[in-house]
This record gives structure tokens, sequence and C-alpha cells, in this order.
């Protein structure tokens, strides 16, 4: 019976995970002149990105002049702010073996005018030019696109109280210029009150907000209230927003957020093959992609419009979406809170299972350590797939390197999904280790140093993972010790995780709490785990948070999978944390766990392989 319910469990947050991550369906012309239509937008989506319209070229001036007339004819009354490129911009030019001489960045700047134009404004932003060799239907002619048909529904929706500034920039694809020069010295600069980005990175998948202006408390409240109408709902959580402040990358945003302004990053990278490349065309481009940002830009950029005040820079709210229904959020001092009732459920847990079964507590140290083994194998099985799917290669320096990545990442995230499943099994299942699982991770430490070169991580990542395999353990009749013991694990990770960055710590303090109460319920109803019904609880938590956890990691991986394949080894760790208890004491799916993980994992190492010849 518990074989059948943790299969079950697994399946239906695989698919609650598939689900959730679906676009939105586009919506036709013939929608309501209220709401945004990815119908209608596409029509700028086509003629902006017939070709690629870098700066300096024909079809960029014929972009420029096409957008002109679009925003006169919403009545923006545009006009055309210039500015010099930046010294980058202009190397950059050069190595793609053009000239910028004569060349400026040309902003188009356009108002629709509110009831009260002395209140700051809120600013619509989105990149109008390419880069050479693409028609960039993605990025960004959908953000243009979809600023445009948000005006044309603000519009229809009645007057707003303060004024919407629509900035369509250029030379972003160069460094960012076109946001400089109007953030530097158009006069309208110091009325904008809040920002709405648009940008994308591939052609399709849901579309993420992604970064907020510092002090975000205010912001997540007003984004959570606004999509709760958006076709497709949020999509957002402080983790992404934690990572993408310390990477490198940077958006027209990035200089708005600079200057301390509230605002939101939206943006969709899913189908990443087309990011730059030849084949963002429209016919390509998903146009639930479209529907999901524009939607959401509309929604929130109407409710600024028409509010009574604009966000302030206060305290960072730690936040996510639930399948894109809704947006839970709390204070970061919250969390202490919740990992306090965790901690009261596992210890209630605790207390009901040594009164009737006793606890060994080396058997609880041994289940935290089979949490620390999945993390540790999972950097070193996921670098193994990574480095069989190649190129190696740090991909700042190789912009081919980054490229081609990109267009494998959909199949290396299967293959890293495969592997990972693997050890997540044998974790379930009480068996993580043995002397055989130790000569595996010793292969693929050796496959990642000799195809991939040193890495210190993957080493002493894999010198964990090989010492923890190799301590012995006894099998025990029940899950009890090695479910409490990861449940202790996530709860001292999650204390340190809230002390160092409590944005992000969610991701670790939901699931935890989420799992203890399971655990107590568990312990309520029996003990012995002798009752179908103590099972529920943990089933009911694997297929539930489980799917969300899934989508999280899907995410996640899209974003980051590139460079740490291993970081999925969290998400592992926690499914395998809510899953625990499902798995048999004893039986025939018990002894065939290491047989089914071996085969998990090769193939993934297969399908990493693979990657070469399919992407």
């Amino acid at each position: 019976m518990r074989l059948i319910l943790l299969f079950t469990a697994l399946a239906v947050a695989l698919g609650l995970a598939v689900v959730a991550s679906q676009t939105p369906a586009p919506l036709p012309i013939s929608t309501p002149a209220d709401a945004f239509s990815a119908g209608r937008a596409m029509a700028d989506v086509r003629e902006i990105a017939r070709v690629p319209h870098p700066v300096g070229s024909e079809d960029h001036a014929r972009v420029q002049t096409y957008l002109m007339e679009r925003m006169t004819a919403l009545g923006l009354n545009p006009h055309i702010q210039t500015g010099p490129l930046s010294p980058r911009a202009v190397q950059r030019m050069a190595r793609e073996g053009r000239s910028a001489n004569g060349l400026a960045a040309a902003n188009l700047v356009g108002v629709l005018q509110g009831r009260d134009s002395g209140r700051p404004a809120v600013l619509m932003m989105a990149h109008y030019d390419s880069v050479p060799g693409s028609p960039g239907a993605a990025d960004d002619a959908t953000g243009v696109a979809a600023i445009l048909e948000a005006v044309r529904a603000i519009k229809a929706r009645g007057g707003a109280d303060r004024d919407l500034i629509v900035l369509l920039t250029d030379a972003e694809e160069l460094n960012l210029d076109g946001a400089r020069v109007f953030f530097a010295a158009h006069p309208w600069r110091d009325r904008v009150g809040a920002v709405v980005n648009l940008e994308a990175r591939g052609g399709g998948g849901r579309a993420m907000m992604f970064e907020t202006g510092p002090g975000n408390a205010g912001t997540i409240a007003d984004y959570a209230r606004a999509t709760r109408g958006a076709t497709g709902g949020p999509s957002s959580n402080a983790l992404a927003v934690f990572v993408y402040r310390s990477m490198p990358n940077g958006t027209d945003f990035t200089v708005a957020a600079n200057r301390g302004l509230a605002g939101i990053n939206l943006a969709f990278i899913g189908r990443p093959d087309q990011y730059h490349s030849p084949a963002a065309t429209p016919d390509a481009l998903d146009q639930g992609s479209l529907q999901h940002i524009g939607s959401q830009a509309l929604e929130v950029a109407d409710v600024w419009l028409r509010a009574p005040a604009l966000p302030k820079a206060t305290k960072n709210a730690v936040y996510a979406d639930l399948f894109g229904l809704m947006v839970v959020r709390h204070p970061p001092m919250a969390g202490w809170g919740l990992l306090a009732v965790a901690a009261l459920a596992a210890g209630f847990a605790v207390w009901r299972v040594r009164r009737v079964l006793g606890l060994r507590l080396g058997a609880v140290v041994r289940g935290a350590a089979d949490g620390l083994w999945l993390m540790a194998g999972a950097v070193v099985a996921g670098q193994a797939v990574r480095v069989l799917a190649g190129p190696v290669g740090g991909r700042v320096q190789s912009p081919e390197t980054y490229y081609t990545l990109l267009r494998r990442l959909p199949v290396l995230e299967i293959g890293v999904v495969l592997a990972l499943s693997g050890l997540a099994l044998l974790t379930i299942m009480g068996r993580a280790g043995g002397r055989g699982v130790a000569l595996a991770l010793v292969a693929a430490a050796a496959l990642t140093t000799v195809l991939g070169g040193v890495d210190p991580v993957v080493l002493g990542a894999a010198v964990v993972a090989v010492g923890l395999s190799l301590w012995p353990h006894a099998e025990t009749e029940t899950p009890w010790e090695g479910w409490l013991g990861l449940i202790a694990l996530v709860l001292a990770m999650g204390v340190v995780v809230q002390a160092l960055a409590p944005e992000a710590a969610f991701l670790l303090i939901w699931p935890v709490l989420v799992a203890a109460v399971a655990a107590a319920a568990a312990g309520l109803i029996s003990p012995r785990l002798a009752k179908g019904a103590a099972l529920i609880p943990a089933a009911l938590a694997t297929a539930g948070v489980g799917g969300w956890l899934l989508m999280q990691g899907h995410g996640v991986f899209l974003g980051v999978g590139m460079d740490l394949p291993g970081v999925l080894g969290v998400i592992a760790l926690l499914v395998a944390l809510l899953a625990r208890p499902l798995a048999p004491g004893s039986g025939g799916g018990r002894k065939a766990a290491p047989r089914i993980a071996g085969g998990l994992a090769a193939g993934g190492l297969a399908v990493g392989l693979g990657a070469r010849l399919i992407a």
C-alpha cells in the first residue's frame, strides 16, 4: 500500500507542476476592449520583428518610424530623445563588425495624461532594438507590443488619476544605453514614481516577476492584489528577486532600481533556444507568454495609475505565488515564528513516537545524514550530466558556450532531474549509501574532473557524499527515524538561511512546516503508522507541496541550471522530506530501490550525453 501511495503522490505532484507551469491561452482580437489581448498585440509583434533591427540598421529606422506612428495614434504625443552611445556599446559594435560613427541612442517617449499630472507618474518601459541576426520577436518586440496594447486597454477603462509615461528604449542590447540616457537627462525622469519593465530571455514560458525596487513590501502587496485579475495569475517569489540581485545580469530596470525607484521587472525565459537567435520569429513565439506578461503588466500599471499613493521603499517581503492562483506573503521576521511552530510540531511527533516505539538518536542522526548525502550527491551527479552535455567553459567569457548551453538547457534539465530522482528515491527508501553507490559517485566525480577540469566544489561534495555512503547503518522497520532526521536537518538549514537571507528562507521553512505538521498528525493518528489514515497527511503534503516545489525547481533551473545544475538537490531534499514516511519498511519495492535508482541515474547521464546530438 505504501509503495502505491508513494508513487501516486509523486505522480500527482509532477502533474500539478506540469499543469501549473503552462502559459495561459492567448485571448483573441474579439476580447473586450478593457482587457489585454495577445491577439491584438501580435499585430505589432509581427511588424516590429519582421527582420533583425539592431541599432544603426535600416530596419531599426523602420521600426522607430512605425512605433512613433503607433504611439501617436494612441494619443501619447511621442518625441525622440537622443543621447550618446557609451564606450562599451561602441566597443561591442566594433566586435560585431559594425561602426558606431554618427549613431546615438534614440528613445521614444510619450505620455498618457492623467487627471492630476502633479502626482508621481507610472513608467512602462521596454526596448525596441534587437541584436544582429535575430528578429527579436520575444526580446523585446513582445515587451513593446504589450505596452502598446496595455495603453489601449487603460484608455478603454477610462481616465487614470496619474500620468502614464511610455518609454521605448534604444540600445539596450548594447549596454542599456537608452535607459541610462533617459534617467540621466530627460526632464521627466524626476516625475517617475514607479516602473513596469518588460523583458524576455527566450521564446516562451510563464512570465515571472523576478526583480523589484528596494524595500519591496508595498510593491509586492500591490502586485498580489493586481495580478488576481491577470490572465494566468501571478508568477513570482522572493527567492527569484534575491538570486537575481546577486547575479551580474542587467536590464533597463537595473538603471531605474539603482535610483531607488519602486517597480517590477517581468520576463519569460522558456524556450531558451530562441534567445538572440534567428529562430526568434513571431510565428515561433509562444503567444501565451505574451498574454501572461502583458496582462500582468497591464493590471499592475492600472492599479498604480489609480492608487492614492505609489509604493515606497520599506522592508523586503517574503512571498511566493501558489500555482499562479494567489500570492502568499509575510514579513521577514515571521519566518522565525514559522520555524518555531515547525519545531513544536516536530517535537510533538517525537514525544508521541517515543512513548510507543522509542527512538534511536543514532538512527535519527543517520536520517539527517541521508539528507546531506542527497545534496552532496546532487552536486556531483548534476555536474556529471552538465559536462556530458557540454560544452565546458565559462559562459560569460564565451558567448558561443552560453548560447549553445541555452539551446541544450531543456534536455540538460531532463537529464539532471532523472539523475537526482535516483538519489532522492534512495533517500526516501532509506537506502542512501553503500559501496556500490560510493563507487558510482567516485566515477561521476572523476568524469567531471576529466571533462570539465578540477572543481573544488564538486570534489568537496564528492568527498562528503562518498564518506556518508560508506557510513554503515542498520535498516529500520519504520520510516520515523529517517523522517524525523530529515525534518531536523531542514529545520537547521532553515534557521541558518533565515538568519543570513530571510527573503530566501521560505523555500525551506514552508515545506518543513508542512512536513512537521504532517508528522504530528501521523503521530496523533497512529504512532506505529499502522493505519492507512496516518499516511494521508504525508501523501497530501507530497502531492501538493511537492508539486509546488517541482514548479519552483523548474524556474530555478531555467535561471541558473546551466551554471549550477546541482541546485536542484535542495528541491530533491525537500520532496524526500515530504515523501519519506510513505516508503515501505521492507519488501520487494525497498530492495529494488538501488536498481531503479541506478537506472534513473544512468538514464540521466545518457540524456546529458544525448543533448549534444538533440540540441
